[in-house]
């Protein structure tokens, strides 16, 4: 997810172009990874370390709904009746609070503003080391524990990576998803990005050398290193925050520790990523294999809302339009919307929060039918 400011400072004698954002995990592996590698890994933190402090609190109130290997079920609801929404945050270098980040640029804290009563948050945790095997089915498996114990079906919303985790798990278990919004989603691969050139341009060898560094982890702060804080806060707040009063001086700081405050990641799960979504394109084309079954978009027939910026570096807006003509969802259900947003803003930007988020809790609403499966 990124931001044309957010570049990282790179190893001396370098000359390679980096990605612009910090949370796109799978590209901060770049040719130079090969010779940089053990340089960065070993030298002094760029990032202090947080210890013993205690993680940003959330926004909006919520409980723990259920504790599972891979995440931790979160419920925002504020009546136990309704239609359930569920949101796949993104699992990359930060943590899901970019679902929730602050008053005014939480999309949880929207949702409920348009609506919507109901609403969960896949919490994924941070890898340790026992999780270094998991792959992108022990995900797929959690998620599907997690919507059973909702009540399907679920209007299901991905955000960047959780996009296409969303996709996959639509198409696998289409009974259990009602509706499903795709945010700034890579699906299509073949559709030219910087970010897809980039990862298909660096050797394997060094997405497995970050694997190993790590003991089969992909260290957060290791990959944080490679990157310097994202300066142009106003462009992914969508927010002057040069009146530098004490609610901006506070909102910039939660901005500043959350993009410090990494995750780590399986690295089964990163390579099977880096390689089935980046490099061979499995989703796109039909091969990819979900719990034993092979999916494919066409797979998926419910009404579906695509979103993108149009400033969006990541996935540019082409790529995540092109989705579209790969599902089995008629045109007529498929629901479009560009917006002057970057990556990030997508998600955190208070002026697409404020247009673009509304608009899609009313495209959830219309048509609400009652879950027939429900089991509350």
């Amino acid at each position: 997810m990124g931001e044309p400011s957010d570049r990282p400072a790179k190893p001396a004698g370098s000359g390679a172009a980096w990605p612009h954002d910090p949370m796109l995990w799978p590209y901060a592996a770049t040719k130079l990874a090969m010779d940089s590698f053990f340089w960065w890994a070993h030298r002094g933190s760029a990032h202090p370390a947080p210890g013993n402090t205690p993680p940003l609190p959330w926004t909006t109130p919520n409980k723990v709904a259920l504790e599972l290997t891979t995440m931790r079920l979160r419920d925002f609801s504020q009546r136990h009746s309704g239609q359930p929404v569920l949101i796949c945050g993104p699992f990359a270098l930060h943590t899901t609070l970019i679902a929730d980040f602050a008053p005014g640029h939480s999309i949880i804290e929207r949702l409920q503003q348009s609506g919507l009563d109901r609403v969960f948050l896949t919490d994924w945790r941070s890898a340790s080391p026992d999780m270094r095997y998991l792959a992108i089915d022990q995900y797929l498996a959690d998620l599907n524990v997690a919507v059973d114990e909702i009540g399907y079906p679920v209007d299901l919303i991905g955000l960047c990576q959780g996009g296409w985790l969303s996709l996959v798990y639509a198409a696998r278990f289409p009974e259990k998803v009602r509706r499903l919004v795709l945010a700034g989603t890579p699906v299509d691969l073949s559709v030219d990005s910087g970010l897809a050139r980039l990862v298909g341009s660096t050797p394997q060898a060094a997405f497995e050398g970050i694997v190993e560094s790590g003991g089969g982890i992909v260290k957060g702060e290791h990959i944080l290193r490679l990157w310097s804080r994202a300066s142009d806060t106003d462009t992914v707040l969508q927010r002057n925050l040069s009146q530098a009063g004490v609610v901006d001086q506070e909102l910039l700081a939660r901005f500043m520790r959350w993009h410090d405050e990494t995750v780590d990641l399986p690295g089964t799960y990163f390579l099977q990523v880096v390689g089935w979504i980046f490099r061979e394109n499995r989703i796109a084309n039909g091969t990819f294999v979900a719990l034993g079954r092979a999916v494919r978009p066409g797979d998926v027939k419910v009404p579906v809302f695509l979103l993108a910026g149009s400033d969006d570096e990541i996935v540019p807006a082409p790529q995540a339009m092109a989705t579209a003509s790969r599902l089995g969802t008629p045109a007529i259900d498929i629901e479009r919307a560009v917006v002057p947003s970057s990556h990030l803003g997508l998600y955190l930007g208070s002026q697409t929060l404020a247009v673009a988020w509304p608009r899609i809790a009313g495209w959830l609403q219309a048509d609400r039918a009652v879950p027939v499966a429900a089991r509350l």
